[in-house]
């Protein structure tokens, strides 16, 4: 099964992303610069940051290349030379390596380099859920490259983010609840989301986007033996018998099973996952407790990130990209009212 995706031939994706080294084997942009959300308007839109996140298969030599091409976009890492921004790259937060606020072409960028490896880590096994959680949403796909491994993570982490939505949802949903859950996995223990992001940004992010989000999901939900998809109606039924639930449980990727068994098993006991997870399937709080494992995922990975950021960006490139996002939080609170009273 291939990923159904967003496939731009946008000439200003292409002009933007011929500027880098060619060796990529993924790349994608996401965000408020590339799809609308709710409450924006094409003229702010067209103002927005473009976000962009490029899988190479070798990040040291990508670096080497990239540095004799846009040295300027990198802080004062760019002195310690391409063998240790890799390094901080794998070794530190989610993976990722980002510069930020970017002239490019005529737009302002961010991009992130992650090695192919980790991102297929990801996808997977949701160690970070950071690049991960981006691509649970609707995204631009700009360029894959013939990678079985990865194709097959990709449709993995989409099936991931369903189980993990079904087992907080209750038994009949709409689409659009579904939907919510799906977009908002990647900001549960975000502490962003307390300083620095709008909180309506979920909601806005879903509102504009339906249809988006159905190509990127209806094919899994039709082919899904735990749910009754009904897409005429928008409805979905699941199965919350405890059977239903424990096979969901043992879908979900390795590291949220493991941060599950953490919060449920007490120290010492030892029991093995598969009959800790049985517990939960029979627990009424059930989803409570998944919703807690993935936002100690979450949240440690969005702190450890931020403060790679801070390096990785310079300081006054984070003094600004910082206030940016404060500025967009406190207009999402001052149109808080007019988007409860729409929905």
């Amino acid at each position: 099964m291939t990923l159904p995706a967003l496939h731009s031939t946008g000439v200003l994706y292409r002009r933007i992303l011929s500027q880098f080294p060619q060796d990529i084997s993924l790349a994608f942009a996401y965000g408020s610069g590339v799809f609308k959300q709710h409450g924006t308007h094409q003229g702010q839109m067209e103002k927005n940051m473009l976000d962009f996140v490029f899988a190479v298969d070798d990040p040291v030599t990508w670096h080497t290349m990239n540095l004799l091409q846009n040295r300027k976009h990198y802080s004062i890492l760019k002195l310690l030379g391409p063998t240790t921004i890799s390094s901080v790259q794998s070794e530190h937060g989610a993976s990722v390596y980002y510069n930020t606020l970017v002239p490019v072409d005529g737009k302002i960028i961010k991009y992130g380099v992650i090695s192919t490896e980790s991102l297929i880590d990801d996808l997977m096994h949701w160690k970070t859920m950071y690049v991960a959680g981006r691509l649970h949403k609707p995204v631009k796909m700009l360029l894959q490259n013939e990678n079985g491994k990865l194709r097959a993570a990709l449709v993995a982490n989409l099936k991931s983010a369903v189980t993990a939505s079904f087992l907080m949802l209750p038994e009949s949903f709409t689409e659009e609840d579904l939907f919510l859950q799906i977009a908002g996995l990647s900001y549960a223990g975000d502490f962003r989301m307390v300083i620095g992001e709008d909180r309506s940004k979920v909601a806005n992010l879903v509102k504009d986007n339906i249809q988006h989000f159905r190509i990127l999901y209806s094919n899994l939900l039709r082919d899904c033996p735990q749910v009754v998809y009904k897409p005429q109606h928008g409805k979905l039924e699941v199965d919350k018998s405890p059977e239903g639930q424990f096979i969901q449980l043992m879908a979900l990727p390795r590291t949220l099973q493991q941060r599950i068994t953490k919060l449920v098993d007490p120290p010492g006991k030892n029991r093995d996952v598969e009959e800790i997870l049985l517990q939960v399937a029979q627990d009424p709080d059930c989803g409570a407790v998944v919703q807690q494992g993935i936002s100690s995922i979450v949240k440690s990975s969005s702190i450890t990130q931020s403060i790679k950021g801070i390096a990785t960006a310079g300081l006054w490139k984070t003094v600004s990209y910082s206030s940016k996002k404060l500025r967009k939080m406190w207009k999402g609170w001052r149109r808080k009212p007019s988007v409860s009273q729409m929905s």
